[in-house]
This record gives structure tokens, sequence and C-alpha cells, in this order.
């Protein structure tokens, strides 16, 4: 089976980066800060080692922010939902709301647990599974599913409750 296409920002309904590319500007920043300070107070000034500092820090910054958007971001379009890397057809989904969480519920993914400072939303399938789904705001993530995940079998619920109507008179008469 291939695996659905890579989310235009055009279809996105809902997303959440993991993080944000700015991260990797923290640690240059603190090094021309930390040179400003020595050029300002007059003392010995190490041009060289801000330098070093300012790379090194966006050198072991770079990989964390670029595996927290890979294996943290949510993205919800019209037909997927992507946790991670791990993509859900949003057709499989059929419930959004009042889904209890059961142990050792599959987490969305690929990870053993939700991941930590996010909150879980459990998802019924149209197999009868619950996974979780997780987010920072989960209450955002669910009011973008319960808006794109299409009604289940409205018919078949009026069909079965005419059915009901229809036989309750009968057996109250017996």
């Amino acid at each position: 089976m291939t695996e659905p296409p890579e989310p235009t920002e055009a279809s996105t309904v809902y997303r959440e980066p993991g993080v944000r590319w700015a991260a990797v500007l923290a640690g240059p920043v603190f090094a021309f800060f930390g040179y400003l300070v020595e050029k300002i107070t007059g003392g010995p000034q190490h041009e060289i080692g801000w330098l070093l500092v300012g790379i090194g820090l966006f050198a072991v910054t770079a990989p964390w922010v670029h595996a927290r958007r890979k294996f943290l971001s949510v993205r919800l379009t019209r037909d997927t939902l992507w946790q991670g890397r791990e993509p859900l057809v949003v057709r499989r989904i059929s419930a959004v709301t009042d889904v209890g969480a059961p142990v050792g519920a599959r987490v969305l993914g690929g990870g053993w647990t939700v991941p930590r400072k996010y909150d879980e939303l459990p998802l019924k399938l149209d197999d009868g599974t619950v996974v979780l789904a997780w987010a920072r705001d989960v209450q955002a993530l669910q009011s973008a599913l319960a808006r794109v995940v299409p009604p289940k079998d409205t018919q078949s619920k009026k069909d079965t409750q005419s059915t009901i109507d229809t036989e309750s008179p009968k057996d109250a008469e017996s």
C-alpha cells in the first residue's frame, strides 16, 4: 500500500510544527550578546571564541529542531491526519468525541507513549480499535477533526429508529 502524499499548506486544516526553526537562532544570538558584553565592558575580546560558541550551539540545535519537526509535528488535512511520520487516513476515523482510552491503546506516531508535554486524544477507528492521537492543543485538534471526519452512516440510524418505533406498539399489546 502506498502512503498518502505529503500535505500542502493550502490543504492543511490543523497544524502543530513540533518546534519552530527560530529555535536554532538562540545559540548564535547568545554568542552575539556575549561578544557585545565583552566589547562594551572593555575587557579582553574573544571574537573567535564567541564565533565558535555561536557555531557550536547552532550545530547542536539544528539536528534537535529537525528531529522535533519530523517526529513531533501534527498536521491534519481533509484526507489525512499526520502524527509525526505516521499517516492515518481520515476515512478510517469513526468517532472523535466520547471515546474512552483503553489501557494499551496504540499511540499514533510510533512511540510507546504520548510524547511529553502533549495531551492524548482517543480516536475510534472503523474496525472498532481505539488509537491515541496527541497534540499540545487537544481541543483545537478535536474540533478540527470533528469538522473533517464525515458523519458515519446516518441513514442506517434513521432506519433503525423507525424500525424500533414501529415495533414498540406491537410489543406493548402482547
